[in-house]
C-alpha cells in the first residue's frame, strides 16, 4: 500500500504577504497529483514548507499518520521526502556519480570512498533514464537539461523515498528527455510513491497526472480528477476568469518599419554561420528543438561568446559587441533563459535588480549614484510591469517566478534598448502571467522596438511572432511568415535532415 501525506491547515506568512492560507488536502501514494495555479498562488511555498526550507506559520503535516516538523531539507530527505526545484541543487565541479550519491558515497570498512562502485551504481540509474552521459563526467560540462536530469536522478536513487515533488521539471528538457522522465514518474507511481507535480503545461498535466490540486491566492481551491475536468475549467478555477483565446485578444496593430538589425554569417564555437534581419516594430520568433543553437546565436550576437565569423549591423552601422555590456551600450539587451543563474542577483532587492544595468544613467558626472534616481527608476519599473511585491526593498528571490522575470525585463527596458532579445521569457510561468507577458511583448513592438522571441512552445512563437526562423543542428533550417506557420511545419523544419529555406 502506498504512503499518505496530509496537509492540515497549513499557513505561511511573510511580511506583507499571506503566501499560504489554511491549506488542507491529502495526497496518496500510487497517484500523481498536479499542483496548478498562477505564480504566487502558493505552490512552491507549500513544497518549501513541506521539506523544511520554510517553517509554516500554522498547521502541520502528517506522513503515514505521523506528524512531521522538518527543520531542514536534509531532515526531510533523510525521512524520504525529496523536492526537485526549478533552480538546480547540484555541485557543478563534481561528477555525475558524485552528485547523485553526495553524502552517501559507497566506502569500504576503513571509510575509504569506492568511486568505482559509485560509478557503477550511477551508470545503472543513467541507463534507467536512457541518457547519453557518463557517471564520471563533471556536471559543469553538461547542458542545463542534463544537469536537471542529474538532480532528478539524485532523488530517484534514494531507497527510502516516500514523497517526491517536481517543480516545473521539464522547463529545460527536450521531448525525448520528457518521455524518459515520465517513464520514471510512472515507475515511482507503480511503486506506491507520492508524486507531486508542479507544471503550467496543460499537455503534461493531461499526460502524466491522475488528479489536479488547484491553488489561488495562497488557498487550496480543490482537487479534481484530471480526465474529468476541461482545460478551460481548470484555467477558470486557477485565475478566476476565462482567458479565452489568449493570442486572438492581443493588440497587434502596429507598423513594421525598416531593417533595424542585420546579422550576416555570424558564428561562434557553438553555432554555425547564420544570417537574418530584424525590422523595427517586428517580433521575430526563433523556433527549434532544445540544443538547436538559438541561444548560442544570440550569445554570439551580444558578445557573451566570442564571434568567429560574421557582421552585425544596427541601423546600418557595423557594431562589434565584444561583450554584453558593449551590446547594451549599442542598444541590444538579452533577457536570458536561465533567470536564476544568468538573470537575477539573488542577494539584491527588487530595486537593486531593476537598477543594476543603469548605474551610469543614475550617476552624476563624477560617478556618484543618486539614490533618488534609483528609487524613481525602480518605482517606474514596478508600476509599468505590474510587479507584485510589498516593497521595492524586498529580496528578489522571495518573489514568484513570474515577478522575478518581470524584474529582469524591467531592468532590460530601463536601458532604453532598440533590440530586445527574450530567451524563453515565459518558462515556468503560469497561464495568467503569460498573458501579461504576451501583452508586454506586443507593446514593445508597437513602441518600435525590434523584438527577438526564442520559445520552445510552438503555439507561443506562432501566436506572437510576425515572422519565424527555425534552427536545427546549430544552423538556420527555415524561415516563414507566422501567418503560414503551423506546429507541424515548424517541427518538420526543426527535425528535417537537410537545411534550406521554405
Amino acid at each position: 500500500m502506498g504512503s499518505l501525506l496530509e496537509f492540515q491547515h497549513i499557513s505561511k506568512y511573510f511580511p506583507g504577504v499571506k503566501a499560504l492560507d489554511d491549506v488542507c488536502f491529502k495526497a496518496y501514494g500510487g497517484e500523481v497529483l498536479a499542483f496548478l495555479g498562477e505564480n504566487g498562488a502558493g505552490k512552491s511555498t507549500l513544497l518549501k514548507t513541506l521539506n523544511g526550507d520554510y517553517q509554516p506559520t500554522g498547521g502541520t503535516y502528517l506522513l503515514d499518520g505521523e506528524e512531521k516538523h522538518y527543520r531542514s531539507p536534509h531532515e526531510a530527505i533523510e525521512d524520504g521526502v525529496s523536492i526537485i526545484y526549478q533552480e538546480r541543487q547540484i555541485l557543478l565541479e563534481l561528477s555525475v556519480a558524485e552528485n547523485i550519491y553526495l553524502g552517501r558515497m559507497p566506502s569500504n570498512s576503513f571509510g575509504v570512498i569506492n568511486s568505482s562502485k559509485a560509478n557503477q551504481m550511477a551508470q545503472k540509474i543513467i541507463d534507467d533514464f536512457g541518457l547519453p552521459i557518463r557517471p564520471t563526467e563533471k556536471v559543469k560540462n553538461l547542458s542545463i537539461a542534463y544537469q536537471q536530469m542529474v538532480e532528478i536522478m539524485k532523488a530517484y536513487s534514494r531507497e527510502n523515498l516516500r514523497v517526491i515533488a517536481f517543480d516545473e521539471p521539464t522547463a529545460s528538457l527536450s521531448d525525448a528527455e520528457i518521455t524518459s522522465l515520465f517513464d520514471i514518474i510512472r515507475k515511482l507511481k507503480d511503486e506506491g510513491k507520492i508524486v507531486l507535480y508542479v507544471s503550467h503545461r496543460m499537455s503534461e498535466i493531461r499526460q502524466i497526472t491522475d488528479k489536479v490540486a488547484i491553488f489561488k491566492d495562497g488557498r487550496h481551491v480543490g482537487i479534481y480528477e484530471t480526465d474529468k475536468v476541461s482545460d478551460a475549467e481548470l484555467i477558470r478555477l486557477m485565475v478566476g476568469r476565462d482567458l479565452g483565446d489568449i493570442y486572438s485578444s492581443l493588440d497587434k496593430d502596429k507598423q513594421i518599419g525598416d531593417v533595424l538589425l542585420d546579422v550576416e554569417n555570424v558564428s561562434s564555437d557553438y553555432v554555425k554561420p547564420v544570417s537574418f534581419q530584424l525590422h523595427r516594430g517586428e517580433v521575430l520568433g526563433f523556433s527549434g528543438l532544445v540544443g538547436a543553437g538559438r541561444t548560442e546565436l544570440m550569445r554570439a550576437i551580444i558578445g557573451a561568446d566570442r564571434r568567429r565569423t560574421g557582421t552585425v549591423r544596427l541601423n546600418g552601422k557595423v557594431i562589434e559587441n565584444r561583450s554584453p555590456k558593449e551590446a547594451m551600450q549599442n542598444g541590444i539587451m538579452l533577457v536570458p533563459e536561465d533567470r536564476k543563474l544568468q538573470g537575477l542577483l539573488g542577494n539584491l532587492s527588487v530595486a537593486g535588480n531593476i537598477d543594476i544595468a543603469s548605474l551610469e544613467q543614475n550617476s552624476n558626472s563624477i560617478g556618484i549614484i543618486d539614490p533618488r534616481k534609483e528609487r524613481e527608476m525602480a518605482e517606474q519599473g514596478i508600476k509599468e510591469f505590474a510587479i507584485k511585491t510589498p516593497s521595492m526593498d524586498k529580496k528578489v528571490l522571495e518573489l514568484s517566478g513570474g515577478n522575478q522575470q518581470k524584474c529582469i525585463v524591467a531592468r532590460a527596458v530601463a536601458t532604453n534598448p532598440q533590440v530586445l532579445i527574450l530567451d524563453e521569457p515565459t518558462k515556468g510561468i503560469d497561464v495568467g502571467a503569460k498573458s501579461e507577458f504576451y501583452e508586454m511583448i506586443c507593446r514593445f513592438a508597437k513602441q518600435g522596438l525590434g523584438v527577438i522571441l526564442i520559445s520552445s512552445e510552438m503555439p507561443e512563437v506562432i501566436g506572437l511572432s510576425d515572422r519565424i526562423i527555425v534552427m536545427r543542428s546549430l544552423e538556420k533550417s527555415g524561415e516563414l511568415p507566422a501567418s503560414e506557420a503551423t506546429e507541424d511545419r515548424l517541427l518538420a523544419l526543426g527535425m528535417m535532415e537537410e537545411s534550406g529555406n521554405e
